[in-house]
């Protein structure tokens, strides 16, 4: 039996399906970005330097992203429905536990726990719409899957600005527990299961091997700029990285079916656009990160005010979406994602140029920027990543589009983090003592504690030139972003220039692999072709 996405009328309640899968993705994106704001009192209970805050935002992070393959293999093989309900359930019970926290390492541990489900949750998502969409569907239930996803990151500051001001970081957990209740309702209401039956057995050791990989690379980027690039924790996570690499490259060529099939980025609009997101993740996930602490501790907005000054970034992301989903088919899949990202750079120069006695007018209108450029982008990446990735490989091809995106996040936010830490702390005066060194937050403590009005301008000043040289490098990274894209992605004429897409491929222009129905019942492809494990 052919799924319904394959059969040309998609699932009767494939529109419902995609409200309540909306609803589970909604929960996973605002936890990227929720404590973005509640981190300056985070860090002001527990006395958490630049690197515990850093750590409370990975912890989350890396784990998502290392999961996300073996998480997508699980599906594949157990079913998506079922791993999306496992992970939300988790996903609340944590959420429940990290509210409860008495010192950062419980919250980080916490956080640890969130980003399993969180893994286990994501990549079925975009899997069960390729399942009930019909192939001409598709690109509009992205747009509107990426929309939300898009919108969640700048709801995120918003909600937990609210929360905090209003009650205590805690809530910024607590807020996940009514929308875990309502999307697990809807999954089992509204959406079927979905697997293959005959994907091969599950390679734990492979799944152990890259999450090593990804966890050590970032732990490691995260002491570097605690403690500098020479630390033993850092050589460490640098050799533990090369070491599981390494394995997990001999077991991939060993298994009967490995976790990962290094054929999909052989296609070029597979790798070029996995490629272009993850280099513009790396300048977008740390944006909130460092701007929740400059509007907080530098502006002197509270937490309420600073999630309310988000909302820009929100507009922009809106209304970019909106003009993202329909620009595909008008201009072109690689122009699309080229002109969404130089917009994107744009926004970030414009950050870049904020001093300690800068309006809000200009944050507003960097965050616009950025926030658009990502929206009018978003539909033509994922169209094209999973537009060139065959139905039999729908979990995988998912999981891998959601790593590139999510591990570049984690990545930044260690990356542009430490950079951040390591330029603020050059440019504090010579007299502030080590521990007072550590974050803006602790160093204001300090002047306040010394009555020292002079430290805490030095220290607002110091941070602003931190910030602008990140920002810098989030434009440079947004820009090789538009670069890779123009350079390596086959343009596509507009819609009007085109004729009917053939059976079996997809009508967005975005892939170039012929997709090859699958009988469900056999788990195999129905022209006799074999499938190779997700």
């Amino acid at each position: 039996m052919a799924a319904a996405g394959e059969s040309g009328e998609g699932h009767p309640r494939r529109w419902a399906i995609l409200v309540a899968i909306c609803a589970a993705l909604l929960v996973i994106v605002v936890d990227n970005t929720v404590l973005n704001v509640a981190l300056p009192s985070i860090a002001t209970e527990f006395g958490a330097s630049t690197g515990h805050q850093q750590a409370v935002l990975d912890a989350y992070v890396v784990v998502f992203a290392g999961l996300l393959i073996p998480a997508g293999a699980v599906s594949d093989r157990y079913g998506r429905r079922g791993a999306m309900l496992a992970g939300l359930l988790l996903l609340g019970a944590a959420s429940a536990a990290a509210a409860l926290a008495w010192s950062v390492w419980w919250l980080i541990a916490m956080r640890a726990v969130m980003g399993l489900g969180a893994a286990l949750v994501m990549p079925a998502t975009l899997a069960l719409l390729v399942q009930v969409f019909p192939v001409h569907e598709r690109p509009r239930a992205f747009a509107v899957w990426g929309a939300v996803a898009s919108g969640a990151v700048a709801l995120g500051p918003v909600l937990g600005g609210s929360v905090v001001g209003a009650w205590s970081w805690a809530g910024a957990f607590l807020i996940n527990v009514p929308v875990i209740v309502v999307a697990v309702a809807a999954i089992l209401r509204l959406v079927p299961e979905s697997r293959v039956s005959d994907a091969g057995p599950f390679d734990v050791a492979g799944a152990a091997l890259i999450a090593l990989a990804m966890v050590a690379l970032t732990g490691a980027v995260i002491v570097a700029g605690e403690r500098g690039p020479f630390d033993p924790y850092v050589v460490l996570g640098g050799l533990l990285t090369v070491a599981a690499l390494y394995g997990f490259e001999r077991r991939r060529r060993r298994a009967r079916a490995p976790i990962v099939e290094l054929s999909l980025y052989r296609d070029r609009q597979f790798a070029g656009g996995s490629a272009a997101a993850a280099v513009i993740s790396l300048g977008t996930g740390s944006t909130l990160f460092i701007l929740a602490q400059y509007l907080q501790l530098v502006l002197g907005y509270s937490a309420f005010e600073a999630g309310l000054a988000a909302v820009p970034l929100a507009l922009g992301i809106v209304l970019g979406s909106l003009a993202g989903g329909r620009a595909p088919a008008r201009i072109g899949h690689r122009l699309a994602i080229v002109c969404g990202f130089a917009v994107t750079t744009a926004g970030f120069l414009v950050l870049a140029a904020l001093t300690p006695g800068s309006s809000y007018g200009v944050v507003a209108v960097g965050l616009v920027f950025v926030g658009a450029g990502n929206g009018f982008a978003g539909p033509a990446v994922t169209s094209t990543v999973l537009g060139a990735v065959p139905p039999e490989r729908t979990g995988m091809g998912s999981a891998l589009n959601d790593t590139h995106q999510q591990f570049g996040v984690a990545f930044g936010v260690a990356l542009m983090g430490s950079l951040l830490a390591a330029v603020y702390r050059a440019g504090l005066p010579d007299a502030v003592p080590p521990g007072a060194r550590g974050s803006l937050s602790t160093t204001l403590v300090h002047a306040a504690r010394t009555d020292s009005g002079q430290l805490a301008a030095a220290a607002r000043e110091s941070f602003a030139a931190a910030q602008t040289v990140t920002m810098l490098v989030a434009a440079g990274c947004a820009a090789a972003g538009a670069v890779i894209a123009a350079a390596t992605l086959r343009p596509d004429a507009p819609r009007a220039d085109r004729g009917p897409a053939p059976e079996g491929r997809t009508p967005s222009g975005a892939g170039d692999l012929e997709a090859v129905p699958v009988d469900e019942d056999r788990g195999a492809a129905v022209d006799g072709r074999p499938q190779r494990g997700g």
